[in-house]
């Protein structure tokens, strides 16, 4: 068995330890083992706490890695009784599959190279059917959905279910990638190609997690400025082990935490590869991304082995089996995947005489039947159920699964699973007999879809499951109460009779946001926005009109408290004051902009940014804006080549104008004087509101 070698400081000292006295080890893990007995677990993590803090302080180790040993967060005592029916549930997911996956075989067959994945549904298929049945909320009658961003690798398998429901039709499931021809499917979420069915476009790999982090927040912002009750709703994000090494995957992390946003789960689907081979072929990317989140503050479930697993782990008594399982790293996971009951019992389980007897009972089919935590659903319900029911915190689910599980030699945890688009019959009828799907072999090679009748147990169960969590998902509602524009000549007057007077378009348009947070109707809905710039662009008075907005309000006295302009943080705060970080403005301005249809609530986001730091900084965002129709401002300020002179070329921006000219649905314009402004604003606001 490939182990892993002492990387860090701690595996270093572990590794060079002797147990010099084995009669007080026994003594101390005796201690621990009574305590938790008779004082119970909380007691027992709080002795383990405060060792730990004494022995960074000893110095015996500067830092303990933040991360637990490598099995399930949740112990079998723990994970309470699966509310669904196994059976039908496990012949839904095969269905489900089975469609899915003849969906894209059949589009590269018939049509040439078009695209599309398999492996990657397949590992996510028990993930999202535990979501579908138990625990994504539908609209129910109004907008009360929770929010889901779908990995977009799995489009397939969404298409796949929404056919069953009976959403989507057998010829739109035949026209996958066709959607511009006629009814097909569109490859990715894309609410602009499927505006009736798609919510979030995550196809751009590290955009989907930040913006499902910037709609938690704004979901509380709503709430705590008494504009809409959300506190029912969640936002659930699917992704990918490999997308989170995108940089705008964890840019939102710490604001989660921070926030305290207990109204947001994400499920990293581990399995281990990407595109081209392992995420971590020499390490183990679980372990790696339990520390980022747990240092970035969020509550860590960990779900990496299935209930066949716990038999073993209730014999392993001196955690034999746990060791070798922490010292396998990801790249040798994926070949003992990709082979046989056999092949692992030689080259895992008899590298160890005290592990190959755990196991000695068992037959090769049954090592071969062990499966991971992400395809078990009674792991995987305990750990949602765990993560809904959290408070003050986020939650992580870390469930590790198998690239293409299902798919045998023909890409089940092999290298080129995430490129595998065509399945010859052979692999075609051992994904049938595999998953006991209903389908001749006339049916498999001509790679006919399944649907159940619509009384059987099946169907049945499925509708009745959706209905008690309030109906489709995804489905986004365009529809959404028309807001009054107020006068052009209440707030911009100033600029339609200047009468002479020289003014900058910012000071401008700063000043008609100003007179526009007055109105009675209008105000309370626009979301002025800035990264760290309110300053430079005159913006201060905004601190004390309509205060910024924190969730914790403000714990201390400002600075500048005696002045007209002072730094006011408030609960209620209208302004959201973002610091650093364009990407995280942006976000916040789409989530904003997305209200109309996500929560039927118009909102007016105004985000005021250095023009420079507008489309060429986070040009991926702003097409992931259009896709989904966001409504708002955009005011790049101190635009142009002039306008700051000195600072160097990036500063000295001329080029967004034409970058924002190329998006379809962003009307550029580029005014010279304030009345333009003003009357731009008003044509804006009466066409978006």
């Amino acid at each position: 068995m490939a182990g892993r070698e002492p990387t860090t400081l701690l595996d270093q000292f572990i590794a060079a330890a002797r147990d010099s006295d084995p009669e007080e080890t026994g003594e101390w893990l005796a201690a621990l083992q009574a305590c938790v007995r008779d004082a119970g677990a909380e007691r027992g993590l709080f002795l383990l706490e405060r060792l730990e803090e004494q022995a960074q302080q000893l110095g015996i180790v500067p830092h303990v890695q933040p991360y637990s040993a490598y099995r399930n967060t949740i112990p079998v005592e723990r994970q309470g009784r699966y509310p669904g029916d196994l059976a039908i549930e496990e012949r839904l997911t095969a269905i489900v599959r089975w469609n899915a996956l003849a969906m894209v075989v059949h589009a590269n067959q018939a049509y040439g190279e078009l695209g599309g994945h398999i492996a990657s549904y397949a590992s996510a298929a028990e993930i999202f059917e535990v979501g579908f049945n138990h625990f994504f909320r539908g609209d129910g009658d109004g907008r009360n959905a929770d929010l889901v961003y779908f990995q977009p690798h799995s489009a397939p398998g969404v298409y796949s279910r929404a056919f069953l429901e009976g959403r989507l039709s057998e010829q739109q499931l035949a026209n996958f990638r066709q959607e511009l021809s006629g009814p097909g499917l569109s490859s990715y979420p894309h609410p602009w190609l499927m505006p009736d069915f798609w919510q979030f476009p995550t196809g751009s790999m590290g955009l989907g997690p930040l913006s499902a982090v910037y709609q938690a927040r704004f979901m509380r912002y709503l709430e705590h400025r008494g504009l809409l009750n959300t506190s029912a709703r969640h936002v659930w994000g699917v992704f990918g082990d490999g997308e989170m090494d995108e940089p705008e995957s964890i840019a939102g992390l710490t604001l989660a935490a921070r926030e305290q946003l207990d109204n947001i789960t994400f499920v990293i689907n581990c399995n281990l590869q990407r595109l081209d081979g392992p995420v971590r072929g020499n390490g183990q990317i679980v372990q790696e991304l339990e520390s980022l989140f747990t240092g970035a503050g969020w509550n860590v479930i960990k779900v990496l082995w299935g209930s066949d697993w716990d038999a073993l782990f209730a014999r392993d008594e001196n955690h034999v089996l746990l060791r070798c399982l922490a010292s396998t790293v990801d790249g040798q996971y994926q070949t003992l995947g990709a082979k046989d009951g056999a092949y692992n019992i030689e080259h895992f389980f008899r590298q160890d005489p005290e592990v190959q007897k755990l196991v000695a009972h068992m037959s090769e089919r049954e090592v071969d039947a062990l499966k991971r935590g992400g395809h078990d659903f009674r792991k995987l319900h305990a750990a949602f159920a765990a993560a809904r029911a959290h408070q003050g915190r986020p939650t992580v689910i870390l469930a590790k699964t198998k690239k293409g599980f299902g798919m045998g030699g023909a890409g089940e945890s092999r290298m080129t699973a995430h490129q595998a688009k065509k399945l010859d019959v052979d692999a075609l009828k051992a994904f049938r007999d595999r998953f006991a799907l209903p389908l001749s072999d006339d049916d498999v090679t001509n790679l006919r879809f399944v649907k159940p009748d619509a009384d059987s147990l099946e169907m049945r169960y499925l509708h009745e499951r959706r209905a008690a969590l309030g109906g489709a998902l995804p489905a986004r509602k365009g529809a959404a109460p028309v807001l009054p524009v107020p006068p052009l000549e209440q707030w911009g007057g100033f600029a339609l009779h200047a009468e002479g007077k020289e003014m900058s378009t910012t000071m401008a348009a700063v000043r008609m946001l100003s007179a526009l947070l007055k109105d009675a109707q209008l105000g309370p809905r626009i979301v002025p926005i800035v990264a760290d710039e309110a300053r430079t662009f005159g913006m201060a008075s905004l601190f004390r009109q309509i205060g910024i907005y924190s969730p914790k309000g403000q714990l201390y006295e400002p600075e500048d408290a005696s002045s007209m302009l002072s730094y006011r943080e408030a609960r209620d705060g209208q302004l959201l004051e973002e610091g650093i970080t364009e990407a995280g403005a942006l976000a916040s301005w789409i989530a904003a902009g997305t209200s109309y249809s996500v929560h039927g609530l118009p909102m007016l986001p105004m985000y005021i940014y250095y023009s420079m730091f507008g489309f060429q900084r986070v040009g991926d965002l702003i097409w992931a804006a259009a896709d989904q129709r966001v409504r708002g401002f955009l005011f790049g300020a101190t635009a142009g080549r002039t306008t700051l002179g000195g600072e160097g070329l990036q500063h000295q921006d001329g080029a967004s104008l034409v970058m924002a000219a190329l998006v379809p649905n962003c009307r550029a314009w580029d005014p010279t004087f304030a009345s333009e402004v003003a009357v731009i604003v008003d044509h804006a606001m009466r066409r978006m509101l």
